[in-house]
């Protein structure tokens, strides 16, 4: 089995402008020097996404974006293309994520469609899946992770799956202080590398999964110990550079 590289990242969302961006990032740096052994990413917004790409030049911190459209150009107001992105020197993008999909009605056959444009494009993304708190309840985190997943990797070849990160985010976790146990986690996340795996065999063992939901300093280290979890896509937490360092530190 393949050794993963974890891979901490942060989540922004609508926090931060241009000047804290390049504030963070030059606190962040000699925090996060010298640990070569992992993945280190913030998600910015769009306006802070140039800022952060000049912050973090020369350097091992990756920029990400939140979101991204699918076409290269055309009509579609206030979207962002992944040439737009690569423009400004972003890495990577977060596809999928449930605020997107709950608050602007993105769905899993949109996601069909933006995961092939992001690895064409030579962008890193990270495709979000997760459970509402009444399919858990309910007993549909399987058939709703299964959607997900299979929705999203339809279009994707073998020779680029290894690329895509999946982070596992609970819905029910995301934003309330709630965290799922390891045990939960765990599960879940290996739930989706065999459904990853269904499709694109031994090459699911090169597929970095993250968990994302609540993760913090005191909580990182036991959910990052387990054997699917290969990182964390943090949010809350990452708005401190002190806290997302120990977070980081909790990877080591």
């Amino acid at each position: 089995m393949p050794e993963r590289r974890p891979y901490i990242a942060g989540n922004w969302k609508m926090n931060k402008l241009r000047e804290e961006a390049r504030s963070y990032v030059a606190g962040l740096l000699p925090l996060i020097d010298g640990k070569d052994s992992l993945d280190i990413g913030i998600c910015a917004p769009f306006t802070a996404l140039e800022a952060c790409a000049s912050a973090a030049e020369r350097s091992r911190l990756r920029v990400l974006a939140q979101n991204v459209h699918e076409e290269e150009s055309g009509a579609f107001t206030g979207e962002v293309s992944c040439s737009m992105l690569t423009e400004i020197g972003v890495d990577g993008v977060v596809i999928g994520h449930s605020e997107r999909r709950q608050y602007f009605c993105e769905t899993d056959r949109a996601l069909q469609r933006k995961l092939p444009a992001v690895l064409a494009a030579g962008l890193e993304p990270i495709l979000c899946v997760g459970e509402l708190e009444d399919e858990r309840e309910n007993g549909e985190t399987e058939r709703r992770l299964r959607h997900q997943v299979q929705e999203a990797f339809e279009n994707v070849e073998a020779d680029a799956v290894a690329r895509v990160v999946v982070a596992y985010e609970p819905v029910w976790a995301i934003g309330t202080g709630r965290v799922a146990t390891p045990e939960i986690a765990q599960d879940a996340c290996a739930f989706i590398r065999a459904l990853v795996r269904d499709k694109y065999h031994e090459l699911a063992d090169q597929v970095r999964i993250q968990y994302g939901g609540s993760v913090n300093d005191e909580n990182a280290r036991e959910l990052l110990g387990q054997p699917d979890i290969d990182g964390a896509l943090v949010g809350g937490a990452s708005l401190d550079p002190a806290q997302f360092a120990r977070i980081v530190d909790a990877a080591l």
